[in-house]
């Protein structure tokens, strides 16, 4: 028995099929768009993808741990857009600011909206889709009522002022590595963290795949709420700066319908809608999927429209093979096999 559960962990912390599978297929993608298009292999279309990517990233990090704890979240995207203008109107307000007040603005402002949603979800006992569909409305309309949709372009140096990490001079033209991929990447680690190094990361996984004995076993459930939703706040607050930061503007819908894209990415990579399982590698990779679908689409010059049926299916596939149907289904076609086995 021993020997059976370490090597189930040590299964664990190796790449899973789901992320094998996505290797695979973003492999095949990229040879065949390398064989099709003159410039998808060039290093500038890649850091371009790289640097696009980093926003979606950030939102994934934050949604899987969301999903992860059994809930799910469609307001992280027009909540980044309120962030974006709070945090450009405080700053602005405080005499310019910093990076740091800047982070500090737009995570708080975040996690403030994402206390929220867990606030409804676990105080009033509503499914979390239900709410974040009515906070989704809620957030936009205030913010487009509050605003008349006018987009800031007068911003502080600091955030309007494009940061270059890695600067090289290729044959196609420049390409660059900028701020946001640096600061996705510290949002990743530090999901990571909390995702596999804390006794609060196992505690969103317990609750994710069996809530009553989670609670029965003494996880507090409603600060694990706070905790995956309040995460997700923060993660798109710090996504709604970088936005704000890479476009060099505040515009209040540019960050609208992003949702979809990022749930799709995200369970395509494994993370399970019903809870308790998901891991970051599965959301990156799904994220990357996804941009390298609609970034070949369109360097065929296929209408975009392809790509949001594509979206769409995802979601749809996802929802099906999670459903219980789809389970005593497979069930009913197994069971008869594995009792001819057995005999």
């Amino acid at each position: 028995m021993p020997e059976n559960t370490a090597a189930r962990e040590k299964r664990r912390w190796l790449i899973g099929g789901t992320e094998r599978w996505l290797m695979l297929v973003i492999l095949v993608m990229m040879a065949g768009l390398g064989l099709t298009t003159d410039t998808f292999l060039t290093l500038s279309n890649i850091f371009d993808l790289l640097n696009t990517s980093a926003v979606n990233i950030i939102f994934a990090a934050g949604l899987l741990v969301v999903l992860i704890s059994g809930g799910i979240d469609i307001s992280f995207a027009v909540g980044a857009s309120v962030v974006q203008y709070l945090t450009a109107l405080t700053v602005m307000y405080l005499g310019g600011g910093n990076w740091a007040l800047g982070f500090l603005a737009a995570g708080c402002f975040g996690f403030l909206l994402g206390a929220f949603n867990a606030a409804l979800i676990y105080h009033f006992r509503i499914v979390s889709i239900v709410v974040t569909i009515a906070t989704f409305n809620l957030f936009f309309g205030a913010l487009m009522f509050c605003t008349g949709g006018v987009s800031l372009y007068d911003l502080p140096d600091w955030l309007s002022d494009r940061i270059v990490l890695l600067h090289l001079d290729t044959a196609n033209g420049s390409a660059e590595l900028t701020l946001p991929v640096a600061v996705m990447a510290m949002c990743v680690f530090l999901t990571w963290l909390l995702l596999r190094r804390t006794t609060s990361g196992r505690q969103l996984y317990a609750m994710g795949d069996n809530p009553e004995a989670a609670r029965r076993v003494g996880i507090n459930i409603g600060a694990m709420h706070y905790l995956a939703f309040g995460w997700l706040g923060l993660m798109a607050g710090i996504a709604g700066l970088m936005q704000a930061h890479y476009a060099q503007e505040v515009v209040p819908n540019a960050l609208y319908g992003r949702e979809l894209d990022v749930l799709a990415a995200v369970v395509l990579g494994g993370a399970r809608l019903g809870g308790g399982k998901g891991t970051l590698l599965g959301a990156i990779l799904g994220i990357f999927l996804v941009a390298i679908t609609e970034n070949g689409l369109n360097l065929l010059g296929i209408s975009p429209y392809a790509f949001k049926m594509i979206i769409g299916a995802i979601i749809l596939i996802a929802i099906t093979l999670s459903s219980d149907g789809v389970n005593r289904l497979i069930g009913s076609w197994r069971g008869p096999k594995t009792r001819r086995a057995a005999a």
